[in-house]
C-alpha cells in the first residue's frame, strides 16, 4: 500500500503539472495555450497564401498534439473567431446565436497578414521534440503583441482557474507605448459582442465586471436588444426572458428573434406595462446583465502566476524590445556578410585575381593564389577573409565577371553601408525604434479593430424595486395555498418573499411562493415572514397539560426544511398564537374540586425574546384548558390565531 500511496501521489502531480502547463493555462510570453500553439505553427508550415481546408490543418496538427482532432478543431475555431490570428472561409458558426462551426472537412482557414508579422520568426524560435520524438514543435512563438490580453482565455486545471477577458488592439498596442514613454495607462475589455461595461469593481484583469445587453426603444410597446452581454446567446437570452415570463417576473405579448449577422431580438410588452420598467426587469431577471468573475492566471517561468493587466503590459512590451534587438542584430551581422562579400567579389574582378587561376594545377593552389591575392584588401575589411570566402570567389562564372559593372558594384555598397548605419542607429535607441514598430502596426491593422463594447456606470436594479407584486390565495377547506388556488383568502407578496407556515402541532417551515401547495388544514399562520416580527406563543406541552409560553423571531432557516416549536409529544398543540407587543391573554383552568382561581391572566411583555428553539416560561403549574384574548393593551399588537378548539373569541 506505501508503494501504491508514492505512486499514486507521483502521478496526480505529474497529472496536475501537465494539465496547469500544457492544457488549460496560456503563457504570457507569447498568450497562447499549446494546442494554439501548435495549430498557428502548423498553419505557418503549411502556408502558401491559399486557404487550407481546417480537416487539413487538424491532421498536420496531430502530428505534434497528444488529443484527438475534435479538440484541435475547437480550439481552431475558438482562435478564428477571435479574428486576429486566423482568417476564416465558411460556416464558423456564430457569435452571437451561439450556433457550431461547420464539419471541419467544409470549412478552410489561412493566417493572416498580421499573424505572419508578428507570430514568427525562426531563427528566434527555440524548438523541442513533439510528443511522440518525430517532428519538432515551438516551445514558444515570438509574439511581438501581447496576445493573453487580445484572445483572452478561460480554463480549469487542478486547484486553479483563469478567465481572462479579451482587449482591444489599438488600445492595448497605445498602452504599450505609454509604458515605453513611462506615462500612466490604463486598459479595459472590449468584446466582439458589442454591448455596455461597467468597470467599477474591475481590478487590473482581476475582480468582477458588470455587462448589458444593448436595449433599443422602438416605440411605447416595442424593445429591440441589438447587442448581447459577452458570453451570452441569442438563444440563452431568449430563454432567460421566456423563464422569467413563465415565473410572472413581467409579461410580454410576443418574442421575436430577427438576427442574422447581427442582433435583433424584438419584445413586444403586454397592455399595461411601460418600456422603462420592463428595461429595469429585463436587466434584474434575465441575462441582459451578467456579472463576471476574473481571475488573471498564466504561466510564467514554467509556473502559474497570478497577474495583472499592467503586468503583461510591461512583461510584453520588456519582451518585444528584446526581440526587435535580437532581429536588428541578426540584420546587422546578415548586411555585413553581404558587404563583405561584395567588396571581395568587386576586388576580385576589378584586380583581375581570376587570371591566377590559369596557371593553377590544382584546387589547393588555386585557393593559395587566390588568397595571397587577396591579402591586400584584408586591411580594409572588418573581418578575416576565411576559407569560405575564397571557394565561394572561385565559383563566379565568366559570364558574371564579363557583364561586371563598378558603378553598379559601388552603388549596392553603398546601399550596404547606409542600411548598417541604420541598423546601428537603432540598435542605439531600441526604445524609439520599438515605439516606431507599434505606431506601424497601429496605422497597418487598427482601423480592423474599432471598440464594440461601450463603458458604462450602471445603476444598481435591486430586484425589490423592479418585482410585480401578486396575489397568494389561501383555502383553509381544502389546506392548498398558492398563485393559482382558488379561495377568497388572499394577500401580496413578491416572488422573493418567503412564506412562513406555523401549524397546530407545532410545526413549523419557510417556503417559496408556489403555484399550488397542500399545506393541510391544521395551519395556524400562513404569511409572508419579516425576521422583525416577535411572535407570542403559548403551547400544551402534551396529556398533563401544563402550557409554556414564548416569544421569538424567525431569523434562521433553512428553505423548505421543517422545524418545531417545541418537543413533538401526544396530545402537545398551540394554545395561542399571536405577533407584536401590548398582548395579554385569560387562561382558563382545568376545574378541579381544589382550585381556587379558574382563570388568571398573563403579559407576553413580561417575557424576553428569544430563540425560536428555547422551551419557554412555564404558564400556570396547573393544567390548562383554554386561552383567550383580554383587550389589547398596545394598538400594535396583532392577534393571529389562539385557542384552536374555540368556537369564538370568548372560547365559549
Amino acid at each position: 500500500m506505501k508503494y501504491i500511496k508514492s505512486l499514486l501521489d507521483q502521478n496526480f502531480l505529474e497529472y496536475a503539472s501537465y494539465v496547469i502547463k500544457d492544457r488549460a493555462i496560456p503563457d504570457i510570453e507569447d498568450g497562447l495555450k499549446p494546442v494554439q500553439r501548435r495549430i498557428l505553427h502548423t498553419m505557418m508550415e503549411m502556408d502558401d497564401g491559399k486557404f487550407n481546408k481546417v480537416a487539413n490543418i487538424v491532421g498536420d496538427t496531430m502530428k505534434l498534439h497528444p488529443h484527438g482532432d475534435a479538440s484541435i478543431a475547437s480550439a481552431l475555431v475558438v482562435v478564428a473567431n477571435k479574428e486576429y490570428f486566423i482568417e476564416r472561409q465558411g460556416n464558423f458558426g456564430n457569435l452571437f446565436t451561439g450556433d457550431p462551426a461547420s464539419a471541419s472537412r467544409y470549412i478552410e482557414a489561412r493566417l493572416t497578414p498580421l499573424a505572419r508579422e508578428v507570430l514568427f520568426n525562426p531563427e528566434l524560435t527555440e524548438f523541442t521534440e513533439s510528443y511522440d520524438g518525430r517532428n519538432q514543435e515551438p516551445i514558444l512563438l515570438p509574439c511581438k503583441i501581447p496576445a493573453t490580453l487580445l484572445l483572452g482565455a478561460e480554463g480549469i486545471a487542478v486547484g486553479m482557474s483563469t478567465r481572462i477577458l479579451p482587449h482591444n488592439f489599438n488600445e492595448v498596442l497605445q498602452a504599450q507605448i505609454s509604458y515605453l514613454e513611462e506615462k500612466p495607462f490604463e486598459l479595459f475589455p472590449d468584446f466582439l459582442t458589442g454591448g455596455f461595461l461597467d468597470v467599477t469593481q474591475y481590478n487590473e484583469g482581476n475582480g468582477k465586471i458588470r455587462v448589458r445587453a444593448k436595449i433599443e426603444v422602438v416605440n411605447d410597446k416595442t424593445l429591440v436588444i441589438r447587442e448581447v452581454p459577452y458570453g451570452v446567446t441569442t438563444e440563452s437570452l431568449i430563454s432567460s426572458v421566456q423563464d422569467a415570463v413563465n415565473k410572472n417576473r413581467f409579461k410580454l405579448a410576443s418574442i421575436n428573434d430577427f438576427t442574422t449577422d447581427q442582433v435583433e431580438i424584438e419584445l413586444k410588452t403586454a397592455r399595461g406595462y411601460h418600456t422603462d420598467k420592463l428595461i429595469k426587469q429585463l436587466y434584474a431577471y434575465t441575462q441582459c446583465e451578467q456579472n463576471i468573475s476574473l481571475n488573471l492566471l498564466v504561466i510564467r517561468n514554467n509556473q502559474p502566476v497570478l497577474s495583472s493587466v499592467s503586468d503583461v503590459i510591461r512583461h510584453n512590451t520588456d519582451r518585444l524590445k528584446n526581440l526587435l534587438r535580437n532581429e536588428l542584430e541578426l540584420a546587422l551581422a546578415k548586411t555585413r556578410r553581404q558587404w563583405h562579400q561584395k567588396r571581395l567579389e568587386m576586388y576580385f574582378i576589378e584586380e583581375k585575381v581570376y587570371r591566377k587561376l590559369e596557371d593553377s594545377e590544382s584546387y589547393e593552389e588555386a585557393l593559395k593564389r587566390v588568397e595571397m591575392a587577396m591579402k591586400p584588401l584584408a586591411e580594409e575589411l572588418s573581418a578575416p577573409i576565411l576559407k569560405e570566402d575564397i571557394e565561394k570567389l572561385l565559383t563566379i562564372q565568366i559570364k558574371r565577371i564579363s557583364r561586371f559593372d563598378q558603378q553598379a558594384g559601388l552603388k549596392e555598397l553603398k546601399e550596404l553601408e547606409k542600411k548598417i548605419r541604420e541598423l546601428k542607429r537603432s540598435l542605439n535607441n531600441i526604445k524609439l525604434f520599438t515605439i516606431q514598430y507599434i505606431q506601424q502596426l497601429k496605422e497597418k491593422y487598427g482601423s480592423s479593430f474599432p471598440r464594440k463594447s461601450r463603458l458604462e456606470t450602471f445603476d444598481e436594479v435591486r430586484m425589490e424595486e423592479v418585482m410585480e407584486e401578486q396575489k397568494v390565495f389561501w383555502d383553509r377547506s381544502s389546506g392548498f395555498f398558492g398563485t393559482k388556488v382558488k379561495s377568497e383568502t388572499s394577500f401580496l407578496c413578491s416572488p422573493l418573499d418567503k412564506i412562513l407556515l406555523i401549524h397546530r402541532d407545532g410545526r413549523y417551515q419557510l417556503t417559496r411562493v408556489p403555484e399550488k401547495l397542500f399545506v393541510g388544514k391544521d395551519l395556524l399562520h400562513l404569511d409572508k415572514l419579516d425576521s422583525k416580527i416577535v411572535f407570542n406563543v403559548i403551547y400544551s406541552e402534551g396529556e398533563s397539560q401544563i402550557c409554556y409560553a414564548k416569544r421569538f423571531k424567525v431569523e434562521k432557516f433553512i428553505l423548505e426544511k421543517e422545524y418545531r416549536l417545541f418537543e413533538q409529544a401526544k396530545q402537545a398543540k398551540i394554545l395561542h398564537l399571536s405577533q407584536g407587543t401590548g398582548i395579554s391573554v385569560e387562561v382558563v383552568l382545568v376545574p378541579h374540586p381544589r382550585l381556587r382561581k379558574s382563570r388568571d391572566a398573563f403579559h407576553f411583555d413580561e417575557l424576553a425574546i428569544k430563540g425560536v428553539q428555547a422551551r419557554g416560561n412555564r404558564v400556570s403549574p396547573k393544567a390548562i384548558q383554554r386561552v383567550r384574548i383580554l383587550p389589547r393593551q398596545n394598538p400594535g399588537g396583532m392577534q393571529m390565531s389562539f385557542n384552536p378548539d374555540s368556537k369564538d373569541e370568548s372560547g365559549k
